[in-house]
């Protein structure tokens, strides 16, 4: 009999240990961030950053993006929600909405005001466009609305759309070098905030300047400095270290931090800040933190994955990353918190290095594409018929259409043979073609997963392999090829075995993963399908003694 009760409680006891959250759930995804940085930068890297999150951690080292286009508000979208932009409906950063006929931004919100430091246009956001739950809003939900949720970023979509509809606060830098928010979270910003806004942080690194992090020699797997692929940082002279970010200031604003290393380290200060000043993870009720470093996006858009630049950048926020896990480790305790890494998207190489390597590739920008579409409109039918063109979607003025009497139908049959015949198209997908999707065809599938019909065109573009819609220097992304789609994926931390798998998987997997893994309802538009390989917690939870 003692012993049926004894196997009876030690039972109990698995079970309860098997159905436990974290005290806390970290999420952060670095923008921009390709795969391959982990490998070519490897042998720079500390042991104690990136590279402890790989050797202790779970790896997925063929993690993708799952639809177009792949940019940042959508990544963010996708990450949290567990579905694509056709369900979640944030179908880019802007987009030219068909419905209301007009530009809209991803987290614009005109009922809304700013809290902080900064102007109307950047405090007047809150996640009302994003259509679907987020994972950080089934913890609210499961917890009671007692587990808090906060996100920051510098960037007001990487804080708001992780967050979701029921956080308790986003935080997003302004150019003003103040963390801002908006009245949808708060009637005030907390002290806390006030008070680290106060301290000017930003200021200390603007006035010791950007210079290389490690010896130049470190440096052999980038191009030399100031190559012919480097856009000019804030005005500076050429794309050459030192930088004097003290003069960039003065011309500019505090906003010029965004593009250097130290963006990504004000945001780890505030993230840290927050942890302490919210007492995330002090409970056991499970906490959400969500983070995301924007500077390695704005570093690679203007100077490329070439440059110096960009490697300091990932030198720099190794170390920041390993400073974070170290924090989070004395003040959570290294078992109490789960920590995921990922990327809203990747980026292509730039397209003159490769064509300067006979690659038969060249940049088109966008601009000049509508304007060849203007042209021919007028030649074919006499006015020109395109409302807007933008995120590879083109949108006719179907008012214009039926008042010269024209059959839409054959509009979009003399565009689309226009259009396959320009040197960097590919395909060309009409609206009737998306909505009758079969699944057969593996680049409509991306084009079908990131369409909603209320929002998106009349037609969607797929460039050829390695062409480019953007100017000469720098870098892009947006296209369903690996290039931008293939991005890190490792879980870190409370009940994480260690390994890797090199079996392709989405990134709409991470936020029902997630779930299961804490035992929480699904994220509402998610089509539910999990990263197995994480969920095995016989493996991982020790038996009592």
């Amino acid at each position: 009999m003692k012993k049926s009760i004894v196997l009876l409680t030690l039972f109990v006891i698995s079970n309860l240990s098997a159905q436990q959250r974290p005290k806390l759930v970290v999420g952060i995804v670095v923008d921009q961030m390709k795969m391959e940085y982990l490998y070519r930068f490897s042998d720079d890297f500390s042991p104690n950053g990136f590279k402890r999150l790989m050797n202790n951690g779970y790896t997925f080292q063929n993690m993708h993006y799952n639809y177009m286009p792949t940019y940042t508000a959508p990544g963010h979208a996708s990450i949290y929600t567990g579905t694509t932009p056709a369900i979640h409906g944030i179908v880019g950063n802007e987009w030219f909405s068909r419905t209301l006929g007009k530009e809209m931004y991803c987290t614009d919100d005109a009922s809304v005001k700013i809290l902080g430091d900064g102007t109307i246009e950047e405090g007047a956001m809150s996640p009302k466009n994003l259509q679907a739950t987020t994972i950080t809003d089934e913890v609210r939900m499961a917890t009671n609305f007692t587990g808090k949720v906060i996100g920051i970023s510098l960037k007001d979509r990487g804080a708001i759309l992780p967050a979701g509809h029921f956080a308790n606060w986003a935080f997003w830098y302004s150019k003003t070098g103040s963390f801002i928010s908006s009245t949808f979270y708060g009637d005030k910003l907390p002290d806390w905030v006030t008070q680290f806004n106060n301290e000017k942080h930003y200021l200390s690194y603007i006035n010791k300047g950007w210079d290389l992090f490690k010896p130049a020699g470190t440096y052999n797997e980038s191009l030399p400095d100031n190559n012919p692929y480097e856009g000019k940082l804030y005005g500076s002279a050429a794309p050459v270290f030192p930088y004097d970010l003290k003069k960039m200031y003065e011309k500019n604003d505090a906003g010029i931090l965004r593009a250097t290393p130290y963006g990504n380290d004000l945001l780890a200060e505030f993230a840290m800040k927050a942890i302490e000043s919210e007492g995330l993870g002090k409970d056991n009720v499970t906490d959400f933190l969500t983070v995301s470093f924007s500077s390695t996006d704005y570093v690679g858009h203007l100077l490329g994955p070439r440059s110096m630049e960009l490697q300091d950048t990932y030198l720099r926020l190794d170390q920041t990353i390993a400073d974070f896990l170290n924090y989070l480790d004395k003040t959570v305790g290294k078992d109490n918190y789960l920590l995921f890494l990922t990327a809203d998207h990747a980026g292509a190489e730039n397209v003159i290095y490769l064509k300067d390597h006979k690659y038969n590739v060249d940049n088109y920008p966008s601009k000049d594409v509508k304007k060849s579409m203007q042209d021919f409109s007028t030649l074919t039918f006499g006015v020109d018929l395109i409302s807007n063109y933008s995120n590879f979607n083109v949108f006719f003025n179907k008012q214009l259409i039926k008042e010269k009497g024209l059959d839409l139908i054959n509009v979009k049959k003399a565009f689309k043979e226009f259009l396959i015949a320009q040197p960097q198209v590919k395909k060309v997908y009409t609206e009737e073609e998306i909505m009758a999707n079969s699944g057969n065809d593996y680049y409509l599938n991306f084009v079908a997963k990131g369409y909603d019909v209320t929002q998106n065109g009349d037609l969607v573009i797929i460039d050829k392999p390695g062409d480019i819609e953007y100017s000469t220097t720098g870098t892009s992304h947006g296209t369903p090829y690996s290039y931008d789609t293939h991005v890190p994926a490792i879980f870190y931390g409370w009940h994480i075995k260690k390994g890797e798998s090199y079996d392709k998987k989405a990134i709409t997997e991470i936020a029902p993963t997630i779930a299961q893994k804490i035992k929480v309802a699904f994220p509402n538009g998610t089509e539910a399908k999990v990263l197995q390989e994480i969920l095995n917690e016989k493996e991982i939870i020790p038996a009592k003694k």
